[in-house]
C-alpha cells in the first residue's frame, strides 16, 4: 500500500490554514482594542464576546464533524470559506453590539469548517494510508500562521480601521481559500484518489469493546491539555509580569512560536516510527511540565525561556496528535464525526479557560493557580496512560486466547 503524501493537497491546505487561523483567530487580539472603542465597551467585554462565540462554536462541532463524513470535508470547507467571508463582512458592518456578537459567533462556527478539524478529515479522506504524515507536514506549515498574520494584521491596522481589515480578510477567504477548497473537493487531486471504487481504509488498533472508554479517556486528555494551553496563552504577559518578569515578557513570548514549529519539525524528521499514543504522552508531559518549570524558577529569565520552549513544543505536538491519535485508535471510518465530538469538548474548555484562570488568579493568587492547572494538565498524562493500559490488556487477552486455542 502506497504511503505517498499528497504534496499538492498538503501545500494548498497549508495556505488555507495559515489564512484561516490568521484571519479568523490570531488577528482578533490586535483588532480587539479598536473594536472596544468603536462599540464603547471595556476591552474585557470584547474578549468575553469572543469567549461566547468560541463556546457556541464548540457546541456546533459534533454536527459539523458528522457533516465532514456525510458530504465530504472538501465540500464542507468550500462552504466554510464562503461562510467565513460573509461572517467577516457582517462583523465589519455590524451596527450595534448584539449584531457584532452574532457576527462573532458566525465567524467561530465557520472557523470550525475550515481549520484543523476539517483539514485533518480531508487528508484522511484523500489518502488514509498517508494521513499521519500528511497531518504532520500540514501542522508544520500552518505553525507559521501567527508569525505571518500578527505583523500583517498590525501593518494593515496601521493604515485601515478594524472594519476595513476584516473586509480585506473576507476577500482573502473568498478569493484564496474558497477556490483551493473547491479544487480539493472537485478537482484533480480528489479525482485521482477516488478513481478506485473503494479507498484504502485504516483499521483502528482498538477492538469495539474498548472503544467507548478509550474515547472518553482521549477526550479527557485532549481537553485538559487544551484547558491549560488556552489559559496560559491568553494570560501569558500578565502572568509573567505577576511573577516578576514584566520587562522580559515579550522576549519569552517570542520563543513560543518557533518552539511549536521546532517540535513538529523534529517529529517529522525523527518520529516516523513513534506511535501516536506515545507522542500524545510526550505532549501531555511537556505542557504541564513547562508550566511547572515556570512556577519553580520564577523570576528567573532562563527558567521562563525554558518554560516557553517546553510549553511551546508541547503545544506543537498537541496539534499533531489531535489528528493522528483518533486515526490510530479508531481508524478512518467515521473519522470526521470523531473529530467533531472531540473538537466540541476542546473548544468549550478553551473558551472557558481564560475566565477560569483569571478568576483563580484573583482568588487564590498566581502560584496556587499555576499549581491547580499543572494538576489538571497531569490528568492528561493519566488519561493517555489509561489508554495504553487498555491496549496492554487487549494484547494480554489476545495472547491468552491464542495460548488456549493452541493448548486445545
Amino acid at each position: 500500500m502506497s504511503e505517498r503524501v499528497p504534496v499538492a493537497a498538503v501545500a494548498a491546505l497549508g495556505v488555507t490554514q495559515i489564512t484561516g487561523y490568521g484571519t479568523l483567530y490570531y488577528s482578533f487580539s490586535i483588532l480587539a482594542p479598536d473594536m472596544a472603542r468603536h462599540f464603547d465597551w471595556p476591552a474585557e467585554w470584547v474578549f468575553g464576546a469572543l469567549s461566547v462565540a468560541l463556546l457556541v462554536g464548540g457546541l456546533t462541532a459534533p454536527w459539523l464533524g458528522a457533516l465532514f463524513d456525510r458530504i465530504g470535508a472538501g465540500r464542507a470547507m468550500t462552504i466554510g470559506s464562503a461562510a467565513a467571508a460573509a461572517a467577516l463582512v457582517a462583523c465589519a458592518f455590524a451596527p450595534g453590539k448584539i449584531s457584532y456578537v452574532l457576527a462573532l459567533i458566525a465567524i467561530e462556527v465557520s472557523a470550525n469548517l475550515v481549520q484543523y478539524g476539517a483539514a485533518f478529515a480531508l487528508l484522511v479522506q484523500l489518502r488514509p494510508e498517508a494521513a499521519r504524515r500528511s497531518i504532520t507536514y500540514l501542522t508544520l506549515i500552518a505553525g507559521f500562521a501567527s508569525t505571518i498574520f500578527w505583523p500583517i494584521t498590525a501593518a494593515l491596522h496601521a493604515l485601515l480601521s478594524w472594519q476595513n481589515v476584516y473586509l480585506v480578510f473576507a476577500a482573502l477567504n473568498l478569493l484564496v481559500c474558497l477556490p483551493i477548497h473547491a479544487w480539493l473537493s472537485h478537482g484533480s487531486a480528489l479525482r485521482k484518489t477516488s478513481a478506485a471504487t473503494a479507498l484504502p481504509r485504516i483499521e483502528g488498533i482498538l477492538p469495539p469493546e474498548f472503544r467507548r472508554g478509550s474515547f472518553a479517556l482521549m477526550v479527557l486528555g485532549f481537553s485538559m491539555m487544551s484547558l491549560v494551553s488556552a489559559a496560559i496563552l491568553v494570560h501569558m504577559v500578565p502572568l509573567l509580569s505577576g511573577l516578576g518578569l514584566g520587562a522580559a515578557a515579550a522576549l519569552v513570548g517570542t520563543v513560543f512560536g518557533p518552539s511549536q514549529v521546532l517540535s513538529r519539525l523534529i517529529n517529522m524528521l525523527l518520529g516516523r516510527n513513534l506511535q501516536a499514543l506515545h507522542l500524545a504522552l510526550i505532549a501531555a508531559t511537556l505542557i504541564p511540565g513547562g508550566v511547572l518549570i515556570l512556577l519553580l524558577s520564577a523570576p528567573s529569565l532562563s527558567g521562563a525561556i525554558a518554560f516557553s520552549v517546553i510549553f511551546g513544543m508541547g503545544n506543537g505536538l498537541l496539534s499533531i496528535v489531535t489528528g493522528t491519535l483518533p486515526l490510530a485508535l479508531f481508524g478512518s471510518d467515521g473519522y470526521g464525526k470523531l473529530q467533531g465530538k472531540m473538537m466540541a469538548a476542546r473548544l468549550i474548555l478553551s473558551a472557558l479557560a481564560p475566565f477560569i484562570f483569571a478568576f483563580a488568579m484573583a482568588r487564590i493568587g498566581i502560584a496556587l493557580s499555576l499549581g491547580v492547572f499543572i494538576g489538571l494538565g497531569a490528568f492528561a498524562m493519566v488519561a493517555f496512560a489509561g489508554i495504553g493500559w487498555r491496549l496492554k490488556r487487549q494484547l494480554i487477552s489476545s495472547e491468552e486466547r491464542g495460548t488456549s486455542s493452541t493448548g486445545k
